[in-house]
């Protein structure tokens, strides 16, 4: 602390300059919020990612399927894959992005990732066993749909849990209520439902989720353009 030479008194020192404690703060904040934006799956890809797999594969079934009302063989793969990509990319993404991170946050993405394709791999294990059981193809067609959906909604609930993002929680607790919904539609319309409530829910939370980024980068920009903040 240095003195005054004309007097015995300390002089204090001065904030830096245009750094009031309620921008520093605001800074500090935006910093965190970058860095969580860094390390953290991106809702806006994952979103987007299901709900183009979602409208395409099941607008496919339903398109393949008006007639006798049993999809056809051709539709079942492009949903296949359509599903497998999404699967792909999520648990790509997933890792990828909590790659640089070490600990606790590094474990949690790999487990998150890691657990889609465990998951879609026990789906298509548990379906070839139905099929071997004598299940008919209506039955198969229900239980396709609904092992998909279980799978997508619980996952985006806990990853809604995980990474602290209630947007994942919303779209997953959808998901599993959109898939109740297309159970009773009766087949095809189970595949529209899907398609319509399923893969434009992903689609509209998408958007909701680019909003929500946009309104939190130009939030400290504008605010401070402003005088500061509600503390300024």
């Amino acid at each position: 602390m240095a003195s005054d030479p004309t007097s015995d008194r300390p002089v204090e020192p001065s904030e830096p300059a245009g750094l009031s404690p309620a921008e520093t703060l605001r800074l500090i904040r935006e910093q965190q919020e970058a860095t969580r934006d860094a390390v953290e799956p991106d809702g806006r890809l994952l979103f987007g990612v299901w709900g183009i797999a979602w409208l395409i594969g099941y607008l496919a079934m339903w398109v393949s399927a008006r007639d006798a009302g049993i999809a056809e063989g051709w539709s079942g793969w492009v949903f296949a894959g359509c599903l497998v990509g999404a699967m792909t990319f999520t648990i790509v993404h997933s890792i990828t992005r909590t790659s640089g991170t070490r600990g606790k946050s590094a474990r949690i993405g790999a487990v998150y990732g890691w657990t889609w394709f465990l998951a879609f791999m026990a789906f298509g294990v548990m379906l070839g066993a139905m099929a071997d059981a004598g299940a008919s193809p209506q039955v198969m067609a229900v239980a396709a749909n609904g092992f998909a959906s279980l799978i997508v909604g619980l996952m985006y609930i806990a990853g809604g849990l995980l990474f602290d993002a209630y947007q994942m929680s919303a779209v997953g607790g959808w998901m599993l209520i959109t898939a109740v919904l297309a159970a009773f539609a009766g087949m095809p319309n189970t595949y529209l439902v899907m398609a319509a409530a399923g893969g434009g829910g992903f689609l509209v939370m998408a958007a909701v989720e680019q909003v929500l980024r946009s309104r939190r980068r130009s939030s400290g920009p504008a605010a401070r353009a402003h005088g500061g903040g509600p503390d300024a």
